[in-house]
This record gives C-alpha cells, structure tokens and sequence, in this order.
C-alpha cells in the first residue's frame, strides 16, 4: 500500500514513542508540582523546550507548547490581534486554514475587527505588493501560512513579514505543513510569531507549538494556573512536549534536510509529469515551482470527450488501487462544499470537486512512481466509466 496522505498525518516515530514512554511511566509528575517527582517532569518540560528553541533559533521562553496547529493558530491570531492592538484592522489571504479564517472571523463578530482578506494568483502566491496595498495604519495582524496544505504552495514569508513590518504590523505563520521540509524559524522567517503541529511530523495528535518572539504582547486564549508564562495556562503535558521535540529534531537529523528534500522534489516532479502526460483533462493546482517537496495535487477537468469526475469517488478507486490519499484537507473532509482554497484560485465550484492530493516522504522512489500514475489514470478513468 502507498500512504500518500502525509499532509494529512503521518505515523508516530519509534524513536518519538521511546522518548515520551518514561514521562507516561516513572516521570509522571505535575512540572508545577515542587517536590522531587515535579521536578523531575519540570526538567523534562524545560529540556524539551530547549531542545524545539534550538531547532528554530530561538530563545526556550519563546516557545509555547500547545495542542496542534489549530489551538496555536488561534492563540496567535486572537491573542496577538487582541492585545494591546494599534488598531482593529487584521489581513489574511484567501487561502489560509479554517483555523485562521474562523479566528479572523471571531475578531470581526465580537470584537469589531475589520478583516481584509487578500487575493491569491493562480499559483496560490500572495504578492508582496498586493499585501502592501491592504496594509493600514490601523492594521495590527498579518497571518499568512509558509506553505499551503492543499496545493503545496510556499508563499515568500521573509519579503510579506517585512512589508507589514515597515508600517509596524505584526506578522504570524502557519508552518504546520513547511516544518516537515523547509527550515522555519522566528528569526529566519522574520516573524513574530509561528505555529506548527506535531502529528505532521511523526509525533502523536495533539501536539505542537506556538513560537513567539520576546517582548511581543499576547492575549493568552486559555487562562488559569499561568503555565507557559502565562500564555497557555493548565497542566503541562510533558510527555507530549518531548514528542515534538524530539520529532523536530529528527526532522534534521535524518541525513540531510536539503538531501531528503530533493529527493522528494524529484519523485513530486516525475509523479506531476505522469499523472498530467496520462489523464485526460488533468491540471496541477499550485505552484509549478514554489512548491513543497512531496506535494502534488490534481484538479480534473471535464473534456468535450470526457465528463468531469469527483474527487472523493476517485479516492475510492484509489484505495482499491492500494493508493491512500485525499482531495484536501482533513480538516474539511466530508464537506460537501468546494474548497475555498481552489476556488480562489480561480477554479469553478465542479472542478474544485475534483480534487486529488498526493503528499508523501522521500520514501516514495522513483520506482514508484509508475505504479502510483497509473493507479491515478486507471481511478479516473474509471469514475468517467461511470458517467
């Protein structure tokens, strides 16, 4: 069987599962606790945090242990936006993840923010020059994600952080699907804030970070005891803490980050070419080239020939074929509307429906890859079998 869903999870490392077995065990203390049992989980936490800091470069009281993507997508969106705000102006793009949309949309339903939400080109690129353009005097938050998990897009974080910094907005990052690949970190993406989740990169669900630069006011979405300096109050889970600490630091331990990377980018790009040379009516959604390695994803259109197809039927005849993927994110899987991703990049509410994502690691070979193409054009052809 091919897993070619890794964007939406991925499976928990042996090495994870070793790392966290004895604070689920023998160092099952409350960090917050000040005996000997405590203590002893309170160093877990903090060598944990240190250990996520120096992969990102950053300051261990700047990292924040949180739930997943979501929560930190949130705390970053809601808490930066609410505290101590130069105005109530918030921009995001079109294509962002529900967790940013809907915390955008929180803002504007109860707290009076005017929200501008960005356009994106057909690749699913925001231009720095578009950004600019919406920025306001008044504007407190930009949230644009480093790489989109539909469409594998990776967006210019550095030049778009450093056009809401010249008029003194702050700048957050979903890099829940870059952090697997590409080298992300506060200083290093010029942000002010980042979030990613642990369960993409092979540590369990409900798990992750919120990096946030010092100094920078945050309203904490949770409140209570003041655990994680005040920004995420209850008790800490430390087994969990050291499962994305050491996942994220595998991430760069597995030989190469850039050799695993162009591994992947080679399989992406030959699986790219042959689904497109082998199905009628395919097109690549996303950047050609601005892309995340191990990400291709297909919209099918209909032909004169040839009738459209959908994509969730595909899938079907895909896991009969032993290929397990998705039409998206599973975060939206069941929804009978169209993505808000492909259509704003300009696609009809039917071929939005015909969405076929293929996310993988370096172990796909190119070896594979036939057998992966030809599992896509048999699926289609048989859903179009069916009228």
């Amino acid at each position: 069987m091919f897993y070619l869903d890794r964007a939406a999870t991925t499976p928990v490392r042996r090495e994870v599962l070793e790392a966290m077995w004895p604070w689920l065990t023998g160092g099952f203390g409350n960090p917050s606790s000040t005996h000997g049992i405590g203590d002893q989980a309170a160093r877990g936490l903090a060598d944990a945090r240190a250990q996520v800091a120096a992969v990102l470069g950053c300051r261990p009281a700047e990292v924040v242990f949180t739930a997943g993507g979501t929560e930190g997508a949130n705390t970053a969106v809601k808490g930066l936006a609410l505290a101590a705000p130069r105005g109530r102006h918030v921009v995001t793009s079109a294509i962002e993840h529900e967790a940013v949309l809907a915390s955008c949309d929180y803002l504007a339903r109860f707290h009076d923010f005017t929200v501008t939400v960005l356009p994106v080109d057909r690749d699913g690129l925001v231009a720095p020059a578009v950004l600019a353009e919406a920025l306001r005097p008044d504007t407190t938050l930009v949230s644009i994600a480093h790489a989109d998990n539909e469409i594998g897009s990776v967006q210019d974080v550095p030049a778009l952080a450093a056009v809401a910094h010249a008029v003194g907005a702050r700048f957050h990052t979903d890099a829940v699907q870059s952090a697997p690949w590409l080298p992300i970190g506060l200083d290093r993406l010029g942000v002010d804030a980042l979030t990613f989740s642990g369960h993409k990169l092979g540590a369990p669900k409900g798990t992750g970070v919120l990096a946030l630069r010092a100094g920078v006011p945050m309203e904490p979405l949770v409140h209570g005891g003041g655990q994680e300096r005040g920004r995420r109050s209850g008790t800490e889970d430390v087994a969990g803490a050291v499962a994305v600490a050491v996942a994220l630091t595998l991430t760069l331990t597995d030989g190469s980050r850039d050799t695993v990377a162009r591994t992947a980018t080679v399989t992406r790009d030959a699986v790219i070419a042959g689904v497109l040379a082998r199905v009628p009516g395919a097109v690549l959604t996303g950047s050609p080239s601005a892309r995340l390695p191990g990400h291709a994803s297909f919209c099918f259109l209909a032909t004169a020939e040839l009738p459209g197809v959908n994509g969730e039927t595909v899938l079907l005849e895909l896991e009969q074929r032993d290929v397990v993927s998705s039409s998206g994110s599973a975060c939206a899987a069941g929804s009978t509307e169209a993505s808000h991703v492909l259509t704003a990049l300009g696609l009809s509410d039917d071929v939005a429906r015909s969405a076929v994502r293929l996310t993988f690691d370096a172990g796909l070979t190119e070896a594979d890859v036939p057998l992966v193409v030809d599992a896509v054009a048999s699926a289609v052809a048989s859903v179009r079998a069916l009228g």
